[in-house]
């Protein structure tokens, strides 16, 4: 059996610790929750780091390339809850 210590028990728990590791690569604590990975300077490097931590700290395997087609963090955050399988909206073209 899986260890689960790195699953999240809700939505917004899922939001707070994506948002969390956006932050902490992107050294973002004190800029707009609306800026984009571009405008906090995120490059090919930093996309890699959070799809690592994503999916270290929090089970979920992501593409690394959604940071730079949803670049701003609701963009990318719903990318990972539809990738945890916790979307309750259907994907974009389904």
């Amino acid at each position: 059996m899986a260890d689960d210590s790195s699953q999240v028990s809700s939505d917004g728990e899922l939001a707070d610790r994506v948002a969390r590791i956006w932050r902490d690569v992107l050294n973002a604590h004190d800029r707009s929750a609306q800026a984009t990975f571009f405008d906090l300077g995120g490059q090919s490097i930093a996309a890699v780091r959070i799809a690592g931590r994503v999916e270290d700290e929090l089970g979920i395997q992501v593409d690394v390339g959604m940071l730079f087609e949803d670049s701003d963090l609701d963009g990318f955050t719903r990318h990972v809850r539809a990738m945890a399988g916790q979307s309750d909206a259907p994907a974009a073209g389904a």
